[in-house]
């Protein structure tokens, strides 16, 4: 008769782990940091359509690095549970925090009793209406949550952009040294050779603008995208109010 196979919890665990960190670190970074107006998304992403930032709700917006399909339902999860929670109670209760919990609920909950974990490392991040109130959870595969101070990143590159941030990051940048700052760090080789070129055609782009009125997230391409990636023009910040053009609400171009 034989034996059944027997694997020790902890064991199971460190499988579970080690699959998980093995599938982000396959993914292009995502730089998220504050600036002395917001928080800026700066994420290696070249497809227009299959987006790494977006906005969960007015002053929340989310950013994952991994699988798409499994961070894609975290992110449609936290639109309706953000969009409930705001309808049944008021939207001031609808909080990074709530949803960073709601999200570790998740995320533990697969990690311990589905066969598979989800490969995706997530970052929910608030602005507040001053600097202090900022607010930028990083979440892991496990649901582990860490409050971020000012800047986190994620992805292949991770802990050699985290410790360069940590050199060199001020919470008083303006937005346009933020970004540069983000795609300096994004282009360097982890092996110490020469760094890559990145182009706006090749990043996402995004802000949550605190001196904006209700809706805060915008995205930022095309030719303003270009006047900020641009050390000869000195563009420093988005302009906060939107051209009104069809089809452009939360897209910032700078074009006429």
């Amino acid at each position: 008769m034989s034996q059944p196979f027997y694997v020790s919890p902890q064991q199971l665990m460190q499988d579970r782990a080690d699959y998980a960190r093995r599938g982000i670190a396959r993914g292009r970074s995502v730089v998220v940091l504050a600036y002395d107006g917001g928080i800026l998304f700066v994420a290696e992403n070249p497809s227009r359509a299959l987006h790494k930032v977006s906005e969960i709700y007015d002053r929340i917006a989310f950013a994952a690095v991994g699988k798409y399909n499994e961070f894609e339902n975290l992110r449609v999860a936290g639109v309706r549970y953000a969009d409930l929670r705001g309808y049944s109670y008021d939207r001031s209760d609808v909080t990074a925090r709530g949803l960073a919990n709601a999200y570790a609920q998740t995320l533990g909950s697969v990690f311990t009793q589905e066969s598979k974990p989800y490969e995706v490392e997530i970052v929910v991040a608030e602005v507040g209406s001053v600097p202090d109130r900022d607010q930028i959870y990083r979440l892991t595969y496990d649901g582990s949550v860490a409050d971020e101070q000012g800047f986190v990143a994620m992805g292949g590159a991770a802990e050699p952009i985290a410790t360069a941030l940590s050199e060199r990051w001020r919470a008083d940048l303006t937005l346009g040294e933020a970004l540069a700052l983000a795609v300096e760090l994004l282009a360097a080789d982890p092996a110490g050779g020469d760094p890559r070129e990145l182009g706006p055609e090749q990043l996402e782009v995004a802000v949550l603008d605190r001196h904006r009125e209700r809706r805060l997230f915008r995205r930022v391409e095309g030719a303003l995208l270009e006047r900020l990636l641009s050390p000869s023009d000195p563009t420093t910040d988005v302009p906060h109010e939107d051209e009104h053009r069809p089809g452009t609400h939360d897209v910032l171009s700078g074009e006429d």
